[in-house]
């Protein structure tokens, strides 16, 4: 069985998922995919311990401060693809973003390959199941695009600047699946 919860956010009604012990989603309102990883259903138990840690975490998130994601226990379920580009998420830090293409080049050189398709990237970038806690907003186009983004261009706009971002160089695109 898996439990949920809800969390009052600056950036909408966010629902968080868990197997009891582990965080396995966190889902804007209106995301793309929302809940898509959830195979079972999900009972409301908004007293579980992770449920309380994560609450804490996104409170002091709001708040402009950089909590670590190692301070959860995460288990996003996907494939071990998924699994790989989840990984390097968590590893671009806090007022950085990393592009579609750069994480390509991750995943090929850790699977011995020449290349790597960056809309497979893509694609598992937007399945992340543990929105904003795994730092899929930071992922822009090659070129500055603010594309992407399962939760909405205005969402990633917004978790963007509260993190520090150099907006500069970036834009939002006339076309695609983050407007």
């Amino acid at each position: 069985m898996y439990y949920s919860t809800t969390y009052f956010s600056p950036v909408g009604i966010i629902t968080l998922a868990s197997d009891g012990n582990n965080l396995i989603g966190l889902w804007i309102e209106k995301q793309k995919y929302h809940g898509d990883t959830i195979f079972k259903e999900m009972v409301e138990q908004s007293n579980l311990l992770v449920f309380n840690a994560a609450k804490k975490w996104l409170d002091r998130y709001f708040r402009g401060e950089k909590p670590a994601i190692s301070e959860l226990p995460l288990a996003p379920v996907g494939g071990e693809f998924r699994q790989e580009v989840w990984g390097i998420l968590c590893e671009i830090p806090y007022g950085q973003v990393m592009t579609y293409g750069d994480i390509a080049v991750k995943i090929a050189a850790k699977r011995g390959k020449e290349r790597m398709s960056s809309q497979a990237v893509g694609g598992a970038v937007g399945h992340n199941p543990i929105s904003i806690i795994i730092p899929c907003h930071r992922v822009v186009g090659s070129n500055g695009s603010l594309t992407g983004y399962a939760g909405g261009i205005k969402t990633k706009i917004k978790l963007l600047e509260l993190e520090g971002v150099d907006m500069s160089g970036m834009f939002v695109p006339a076309k695609g699946t983050a407007l």
